[in-house]
């Protein structure tokens, strides 16, 4: 029997996941867009995907980080 997954937790004013709007620097904006995109999406319409992706850029969000892991590894090639 498959594992059931467990529900991500959602942001109580927008309803969207915590993750969808973590590290952005306007929340209810970025929350916005989402929806925006999605409504559209589903109804068949257009989609700017360039507007959407430098809106999604503005935001900001996680920036990937190195690891120790990942250093090492590199490490190990060039040497």
């Amino acid at each position: 029997m498959a594992k059931k997954q467990r529900r991500s937790p959602k942001d109580k004013a927008t309803g969207l996941p915590k993750t969808y709007l973590s590290g952005a620097k306007n929340r209810s904006a970025k929350a916005r867009e989402i929806k925006r995109t999605a409504a559209a999406y589903k109804a068949g319409k257009f989609i700017d995907i360039k507007a959407v992706s430098a809106s999604r850029a503005e935001q900001g969000g996680t920036k990937s980080k190195t690891t120790k892991r990942r250093n090492k590894k590199n490490a190990k090639r060039k040497g």
